[in-house]
């Protein structure tokens, strides 16, 4: 009786690999794996699957590293390194609090602190229902409006802690009408 025991996955590996992707990132990674240099196009198939996903989860960091033929520890050291990539998944409302120095100087930190209180997270965690992410950063170009905290790609000024929560309520019925909720 001869009995042979398959031990060679690679085809399994890759269709799961492929079923981790949208097919047009499969398709600019196979283009990007023909080129001699093909590691050299790892940060820009990372910015492709963070901007499809949201954020780069361990299944697509593997996906990545079968398809583009790199170790997966180097995928995930390049994406643990460069601060833009996110590892976890971030809220429907990216809250980003300036803590430069004119907001700082002007009672940010206190704005921060509320919003922490409010949302339950600290910087760089999102709340359980997906709906906030809490981000410091250190300017938004926005001085002379100081405190300041941006939610998407809108800058609310003169911001002080009493404005926190209709702040956050008013997005949170924002989402409810986006649902078709209360």
């Amino acid at each position: 009786m001869n009995t042979t025991i398959q031990t060679d996955n690679r085809e399994e590996v890759r269709r799961k690999s492929m079923e981790a992707l949208t097919p047009e990132i499969v398709q600019y990674i196979e283009q990007c794996a023909r080129d001699e240099k093909s590691q050299s196009h790892l940060i820009g198939v990372l910015h492709r699957v963070q901007g499809h996903f949201g954020y780069l989860g361990r299944e697509q960091l593997d996906a990545v590293a079968q398809l583009l033929q790199v170790p997966a520890a180097k995928v995930t050291g390049v994406a643990t390194f460069y601060h833009f990539f996110r590892l976890e998944p971030r809220g429907r409302f990216v809250i980003n609090v300036c803590l430069g120095t004119a907001c700082y100087v002007k009672g940010a930190e206190r704005v921060a602190d509320r919003l922490k209180e409010e949302l339950g997270v600290q910087f760089g965690e999102t709340t359980s229902d997906g709906l906030f992410s809490l981000e410091g950063t250190r300017c938004l170009g926005a001085c002379g409006l100081a405190p300041v905290v941006m939610i998407g790609d809108k800058v609310f000024g003169d911001m002080t802690p009493d404005q926190v929560p209709a702040l956050l309520e008013k997005h949170a019925k924002m989402r409810d009408a986006e649902e078709g909720g209360p």
